[in-house]
């Protein structure tokens, strides 16, 4: 694992700005954004789990995408930016 290195405030608001644009899109994407999420918080894998209430073991399997979170989990992280779990169509045919 390499060392974190925190971003600086220009960063964090570029992130921040980039997240809510890929929301808004409807491209944001879990567990393939996790690790975009916690770096938009400025936050080490150890920070952002004590945020959540969780270990720094299960945000690192979650950002590999192996680990299965929970419904509550995943709404826990969107409502840090005001988000929630939603269907999103994906502009393909159903038919």
């Amino acid at each position: 694992m390499g060392r974190f290195v925190r971003p600086t405030k220009d960063e964090i608001r570029e992130r921040r700005c980039n997240l809510r644009a890929k929301a808004a899109a409807g491209q944001l994407r879990f567990p393939e954004d996790l690790k975009e999420i916690r770096m938009a918080f400025g936050r080490s894998q150890e920070e952002f789990a004590a945020l959540m209430g969780l270990t720094r073991r299960q945000i690192a399997e979650m950002e590999r995408g192996v680990a299965n979170p929970t419904y509550q989990t995943i709404m826990r992280i969107g409502r840090l930016f005001g988000f929630r779990l939603a269907f999103v169509p994906t502009g393909e045919d159903l038919d």
